[in-house]
Formats: structure tokens, sequence, C-alpha cells
């Protein structure tokens, strides 16, 4: 079944020092065609596909050379966002008098717009991933690792302003020749590879913004563009793997699984995962189980009534799996809050990540938002990779404990996530 967003019960104003983007009807309507493409559906036919986890689209600068950065709230919280939702005071009833009767009946009236009241969601101030003393910190480093991230997902814009120099080149192989010139299975591989139609093309084009959008959490250009990626990407580099696509961003197990062969095959250390399903594939999680790799997986955006459920109970996969490299990640609101579209789990939910309203890169050198786990799993994938590049003397399972215990704890995730905590980056780069 697919989630629609209903233009008729909810609107959305986002507020930011006196900058208003307003989702009016005739938007909310074209929000709801976006809907099949951008939100998190469990089809129950198809119940072994893997799906993308997005639910749409301060007063100091972050970064002062990134014309939109002070909208990146999750990397800096000045408590200057305001979420503004119009909601219904009373619940509609089904009218018990027909209006198609004798002429001249009296009808009962329709609710009107007294109906409506505003709900606002306040930010509160330091709600973020406190990266600009990790920034400090990792700029002023000597020796740094290089880390290739590979994003299995959608495909990815690498010809974006902000992306170009955060792209993996495959260092073996001749663009264009049309020969597997490094013998891995794969001829004119120079970006990665899509995995979806089989070919070397790892972007094809709107249907791709989800994966774009990841990579620009990760790894956009900082102090050059629109806004700054977590990760430093002369030294972090991004292997795109397109193994979603088609209008709501569907993939195959076998895509996905083959992705991951190349990944580690061809370098990558850390593979962001902001997929999920409801169907187990036993080969898909003995691919992970055996991997090198550290996998950093959305949790879920609950089921088809739009509230997060408990993973513990009602498995997500590939979040769900019990190994010791997978990170699986809730969203958190800008408040301080569990989204309430988040799935969580005490057990099987490792920490949350700001992923509502992330601005980032979308195809075609533009900027848009999206919400949902997707968007919290790249945080926590670039601060993943941003340690391990910084801390040359730990390993990728430390990684994983680092970031669970030097999350920054909060009464609103208690009891809902492993760590119970937030995402900190500085915490994490100082950890012992």
């Amino acid at each position: 079944m697919k989630k629609i967003i209903s233009a008729a019960c909810m609107s959305l104003a986002i507020l930011f020092t006196g900058i208003l983007f307003l989702l009016n009807p005739d938007s909310a309507d074209s929000r709801s065609g976006a809907s099949e493409e951008l939100l998190h559906i469990f089809n129950n036919e198809q119940e072994q596909d893997l799906h993308i986890m997005a639910l749409g689209p301060g007063i100091n600068n972050l970064s002062a050379s990134d014309e939109f950065s002070t909208y990146q709230w999750g990397l800096k919280n000045d408590g200057e966002f305001r979420l503004i939702e119009m909601v219904q005071k009373f619940k509609n009833v089904d009218n018990p008098y027909s209006e198609s009767g004798i002429s001249g009946n009296l009808t009962a009236p329709k609710p009107g717009p007294g109906n409506y009241e505003a709900k606002v969601t306040h930010a509160v101030s330091g709600i973020d991933i406190n990266i600009q003393p990790a920034w400090a910190l990792y700029d002023q480093a000597e020796n740094k690792r290089s880390v290739i991230v590979a994003i299995i997902d959608t495909g990815i814009d690498i010809g974006h302003q902000e992306l170009q120099n955060a792209i993996w080149t495959n260092p073996g192989e001749t663009d264009g020749d049309g020969i597997d010139n490094d013998g891995n299975g794969y001829a004119d591989d120079i970006h990665g590879w899509n995995f979806y139609t089989n070919n070397n093309q790892v972007f094809a084009g709107s249907e791709d913004s989800h994966g774009t959008h990841a990579a620009g959490t990760i790894g956009a250009s900082r102090g050059s563009f629109g806004i700054a990626g977590i990760t430093d990407n002369n030294y972090v580099k991004i292997m795109p793997l397109k193994a979603l696509g088609g209008k709501e961003g569907v993939g195959s197990p076998s895509a996905v699984i083959n992705a991951i062969h190349y990944a580690e095959q061809n370098g990558a250390s850390i593979c962001n995962l902001s997929m999920g399903t409801t169907g187990y594939s036993e080969e898909l999680a003995q691919t992970i189980k055996n991997s090198h790799m550290l996998f950093v997986v959305s949790c879920g955006n609950g089921g088809i009534s739009g509230l997060g459920y408990n993973t513990d109970v009602y498995p997500v996969y590939p979040a769900s799996l019990p190994y010791d490299n997978v990170i699986s990640v809730a969203n958190i609101l800008f408040d301080g809050s569990l989204s309430k579209d988040s799935n969580y789990g005490a057990a099987s939910v490792d920490i949350a990540a700001p992923g509502t309203y992330i601005l980032s890169t979308i195809p075609d050198n533009s900027y848009g938002y999206m919400s949902g786990t997707s968007m919290a799993a790249p945080m926590v994938t670039g601060v993943a990779a941003m340690l391990y590049s910084y801390r040359t003397d730990i390993s990728l399972a430390d990684v994983k404990n680092i970031i669970i215990n030097s999350s920054r704890k909060l009464d609103t995730l208690s009891g809902k996530l492993v760590s119970g905590g937030l995402l900190d980056a500085y915490s994490a780069l100082t950890w012992k």
C-alpha cells in the first residue's frame, strides 16, 4: 500500500530568520504525487524489494563561504527553525445526511476554515551534530587516512558542482575505451557502476535525487558553493553505486548484493544504505555479515499510519541485522525529539541523527529539502568517514563503538535506542 500525504489535512511552513518556505495546497498536491518517488513504501507484493527511506523534499553562519549553509540545522542548530503544521481541531465524521435527497432538504454544514489551527514545533539550539569544532580538529591534523565511502542508492549526479571533487575515480580504468582495463568484470567503470540497469551510467536523471542528496550531506565541497558537506573531500571519496531506480526508488536484493561485492573489491571501507524492506533476504544478510565494510543503514519511516514503530518487534532489513558491522540510524527532529515517523528500537536501532528537512544537493546543480531516516543515515556515514580518516590508529570496528559511545545522551531518546543519544562529531573525534 502507498503512503500518501493528504493536502486537505496538513500543510507545512518552515520559518528561518524571517524567510518563509510555505507548502500551500497546490504544492501539497504536487508533493503527494512526488511521494511515490520520495516516500518509503512497503509493497506487500514485492516485500523483498528495497526502497529509499525519505519522506519529502542560524544566526552565526555554519560556513560563511557556503551560501545556503545557514539552513543546515543538522550541522549547526541556532534555534531559528520553526515547523508550522495546519491541523484539524476536530475529527471529520461521515455525513449522516444525504445531499442527494428531495430538492429543498437541509443538509449538515461542511467543516470550514475555523476547523484548523496551527501547530508550531520550535527548534532547540544545540540539537545538531556539533560539527564546527570537529572541523577545526580535523583541518589541523597532519596525518589523515584516505577513505572511500560507497553509496548504494539511486544514482548520484557526479557532475554537480558540490560533488565533482568528492567522487571516486577508478585508478585502473581508462575512460571510454570499452575495455575492462583492471579486469574487475566491469568495462569503463570510471566512477562506479549502475547495478539497476547494468551499465556504467551512475546518474540517470531526476530519479537519482535521493542518492545525490545523500552524497551532498557526506561530501559536498565546504567553503565553495551552496552547502557544506561533513567530510573533507580531499580525503574522503564517494563511490556511486546505483542499485535503486524508477519512479519509486526500488531495487532488488541481488542488485544491492552485487553492489556490496563491487564496493569491497574496489577499496570502499564504509557503505551507506538509505533503504529498507520488511522482507528478509538470507543472501543479503550473509553478504553484509561476511563483509569487511562498515554499513550505516536507515532504520525506516514507520508504516502506512505514518508513525514509527519498534523494530525490535517488527524488523526492517538490513537495519535490523544484528551484526557488529551495522549501525542502524533513527531520525531526530530539530527540537530534540524522535521524529514521529522514525522507527526505533532499544536493541535494534543504534543512534539518532538529524533527518527532518535536511538541505542537500539534488541534480542539476540544485539544492533541496528531504526528510526521513534516509537523510539521517548519511549524517552518521559522514562522521564515521571523518573519524576513520582522522584517527589513523583505529579500526572500523572501533568506529562503530566510538560513534555509539560518544553520542550525546538525551532524555527523549532514552529507552528507544541502543545509545540513547544523538550523533556528536566532535565527541567522536576526541573520544578515548
